[in-house]
C-alpha cells in the first residue's frame, strides 16, 4: 500500500459508469459533491480517484459530470482509508455517499484508500487539503499541558498548606462533634 500522503502518478482509464458522489461538501460557500471515479490502471488494478468538488443545487437529483475517455495519466496525493465518522442511516442514497466507503463499488480496489487528484484530465475544483499538524503545534500543546499540570500542583501545595495551618489553629473540642 502506498504510504499516507505519497504523491502517486497513475496511468489508465476512468470507469465513468461507476462514478459516485460524496454528498454534502462545501467550497467557498457553495454546496456540492466530491466526484469519486474508479480508474483501471495499465496493470489491471483499480484505484479510486477523488477528482474534486462540483457545485450542485439544493435538489437531490443525480449530479452529472463529464469524464474523459481513453488512456490518461493523473497524479495526486494518497489517503489511506480510516475508520470514518459515525453514520446515522444508510451510507448510500442512489449515487450519493455520506462518507467514502470502498465497498460501495462492489468490486475491490488495489489498495484501501484513494487518490486526491491534483493534476490530470478530469480534475475539478480542489476542495480537500491534508490535515497535517506541524511539530511546533505538538510542542505548543505539550507546553500547554505541562503548564496546566504545574499550575494544578501549585494549587494543591498551597491549598494543602492552608488546610494544615487551619487545622493547627483551631483546637478540636468535644463541642465540635
Amino acid at each position: 500500500m502506498p504510504p499516507e500522503g505519497a504523491k502517486l502518478i497513475l496511468s489508465g482509464e476512468y470507469q465513468a459508469d461507476q462514478t459516485l458522489f460524496l454528498d454534502n461538501r462545501t467550497l467557498n460557500g457553495q454546496l456540492g459533491v466530491a466526484v469519486l471515479t474508479p480508474l483501471l490502471d495499465e496493470q489491471g488494478r483499480r484505484w479510486l480517484v477523488q477528482r474534486g468538488f462540483m457545485a450542485t443545487d439544493m435538489g437531490r437529483g443525480t449530479p452529472e459530470v463529464d469524464t474523459p475517455d481513453g488512456p490518461i495519466t493523473v497524479s495526486g496525493q494518497w489517503q489511506a482509508e480510516l475508520d470514518g465518522a459515525p453514520l446515522f442511516g444508510p451510507n448510500q442514497e442512489g449515487l450519493r455517499l455520506q462518507r467514502i466507503a470502498l465497498d460501495a463499488w462492489g468490486q475491490g480496489f488495489a489498495f484501501e484508500g484513494w487518490l486526491h487528484l491534483e493534476e490530470g484530465p478530469g480534475m475539478l475544483d480542489a476542495w480537500w487539503s491534508p490535515n497535517v499538524m506541524p511539530p511546533s503545534r505538538h510542542l505548543g500543546y505539550a507546553l500547554q499541558w505541562w503548564s496546566l499540570t504545574f499550575a494544578a500542583l501549585i494549587a494543591m501545595l498551597i491549598g494543602g498548606r492552608r488546610l494544615t495551618r487551619d487545622a493547627r489553629r483551631k483546637p478540636f473540642t468535644i463541642d465540635d462533634e
